[in-house]
């Protein structure tokens, strides 16, 4: 079953790549799915546990600053999810102790030379996650669906 899921949100995520984001979203039930902000965090702190310790993708977080990835991670899902919360999809990187150049998800990654093998790990990882932590599968799927979008702006080889 997990491996038809994971196969289903792989679907999923490539199929949704031609879709426009569409957020704000104002339907929570995904977010209330996912357990509100409460919910969300533990899933971003497993999620990322996931990726550091996956080999296909750990290599491409080595630079960033986690504490503040989990914050825009946290805010992203909750957003894309009909939550209360507003994700401008903004980064600041560690230039300058922390104060350096805010940068859009597309400029974020256009150096990074992430392929679209790199970017379903990442979807996989996120799948894991909210396995773990007991989220419906149509709720994850709903959510990886939203989140799909943002590919084009992510892979970049």
């Amino acid at each position: 079953m997990f491996k038809l899921t994971r196969m289903a949100t792989i679907g999923l995520l490539l199929a949704s790549t031609l879709a426009v984001a569409q957020t704000p979203y104002t339907d929570d039930a995904t977010y209330q799915g996912l357990g509100g902000k409460e919910g969300i965090h533990k899933i971003v702190d497993s999620f990322l546990t996931i990726v550091l310790a996956d080999p296909r993708i750990k290599d491409n977080f080595a630079d960033f600053d986690i504490a503040q990835l989990k914050v825009r991670l946290a805010q992203q899902l909750c957003e894309f999810a009909g939550g209360p919360c507003k994700y401008t999809g903004q980064y600041r990187d560690k230039t300058m102790d922390g104060v350096g150049t805010v940068r859009d998800m597309k400029t974020v990654h256009q150096d990074l030379q992430i392929t679209n093998a790199m970017f379903n790990a990442l979807t996989e990882d996120l799948q894991i996650a909210m396995e773990q932590h007991q989220v419906p599968s149509g709720v994850a799927l709903k959510l990886v669906a939203r989140l799909a979008p943002m590919q084009r702006d992510i892979v970049t080889k």
